[in-house]
């Protein structure tokens, strides 16, 4: 049996209503592909406490987010099953910087189909993408 990767994303909204997108660098699993930027759940911590965590470790700047799931999904990849949990989230301090990322852009909803997206966030953009 592969193994179950419990992961958080960020779907990070500014004020212009664009989404903030992560390239995954070519170092990382699934390179060249884009995502909504988050991590893995440690054990005994909760989805919004890791997602905090991941996006201060990763973009280096706060964030509050939203209580409700936006999108719970779970992909199958080659060598291990993802259970991916997006949620809304608004930057409360600081500005997102690329550290484990190739770059970092933001795009408008109707914008988000034009990139090539990690299978497992594709639900997620799918349901932004209607919520227009």
């Amino acid at each position: 049996m592969k193994k179950l990767v419990k992961v958080v994303a960020a779907i990070i909204e500014n004020e212009e209503d664009k989404v903030l997108c992560a390239l995954r660098s070519p170092k990382m699993s699934i390179p060249n592909r884009w995502e909504f930027p988050g991590g893995k759940v440690e054990e005994n911590e909760d989805i919004y406490t890791a997602l905090v965590r991941e996006i201060y470790e990763e973009l280096g700047c706060k964030i509050e987010t939203s209580k409700n799931i936006f999108n719970d999904n779970i992909h199958e990849y080659d060598t291990f099953t993802i259970n991916l949990i997006s949620i809304k989230c608004k930057i409360t301090e600081g500005t997102p910087k690329a550290s484990e990322h190739s770059t970092l852009v933001w795009l408008k909803k109707e914008n988000l189909e034009s990139l090539k997206w990690a299978p497992a966030d594709i639900p997620a953009v799918n349901d932004l993408v209607k919520e227009k």
